[in-house]
């Protein structure tokens, strides 16, 4: 006696491969899009305006830098975060003799690399009995990257310019 199995082949057909080749792109193109849609809710915006007047102050920007670099001055700086929220800013500003410096008007800014939106400008005032320390608060600072922009103005317009990237836990 000989046992035969019956056994229905599965055969592939061109609606199999179309039902493959729509479930394929299909999935890809949600991805996509899943990806653009995250991609432009966490875009934090541009660096600035307008790139071409930003190339038209370079060598001003320059001729700023290389004078700053002369005066020679020694900015500290100094930051940190309470588990609030809160971050204090201070800094210690020197010229080339060591003297403390006066009659300059220092700010500060915490840039979020990841976010314009959560940037704080703080203002430093400068420190009772304690020449040439300035210090500022500021809040709702979350924990992770941020760049801090030293800026210190005096009556000729601004006369020190420092950026720093740093950790606030």
């Amino acid at each position: 006696m000989s046992m035969t199995m019956d056994r229905q082949e599965k055969r592939l057909t061109g609606w199999h491969v179309l039902a493959m080749l729509i479930g394929f792109f299909g999935f890809i193109f949600a991805v996509n899009g899943a990806m653009i849609y995250f991609a432009i809710g966490s875009f934090p915006g541009t660096v600035t305006d307008s790139s071409y007047r930003d190339s038209q102050r370079f060598n001003a920007e320059i001729a700023a830098a290389r004078a700053q670099a002369e005066r020679g001055w020694k900015v500290a700086t100094h930051t940190e975060r309470s588990a609030d929220g809160h971050a204090v800013v201070r800094i210690e500003a020197r010229d080339a003799a060591g003297k403390p410096l006066t009659g300059i008007a220092f700010k500060a800014t915490l840039q979020r690399p990841t976010d314009r939106r959560e940037d704080r400008v703080v203002a430093l005032g400068a420190v009772p009995g304690r020449e040439g320390v300035f210090q500022g608060l500021t809040e709702g600072v979350a924990a992770g990257q941020w760049h801090l922009v030293v800026e210190g103005d005096g009556p000729q317009g601004r006369l020190f310019l420092s950026e720093n990237r740093l950790v606030l836990n």
